[in-house]
């Protein structure tokens, strides 16, 4: 269940560091005839990206709910 999770987490951080980069071709491309061809060669820089955690308390309100007070919803069903 954690890997499940985790792997939903870091699927999209993953993904975006794939297409997070620079793609230059630096030498055109041929068709090949009958001694051969030439492949395009291209320069790839990718991006560098520094990820960073921190922890902070945050304060919420503390809510007392008395069940005894609740009344039920009588303006019928909702739409």
């Amino acid at each position: 269940m954690k890997k499940r999770i985790l792997g939903t987490l870091l699927a999209p951080i993953v993904a975006l560091g794939f297409s997070a980069c620079t793609v230059e071709q630096t030498e055109e491309g041929e068709l090949p005839d009958v001694e051969g061809g030439q492949l395009p060669e291209y320069d790839v820089d990718p991006i560098d990206v520094d990820i960073d955690w921190d922890t902070m308390t945050v304060r919420v309100p503390d809510i007392d709910i008395n069940r005894d007070t609740i009344r039920p919803d009588t303006s019928g069903p909702r739409r």
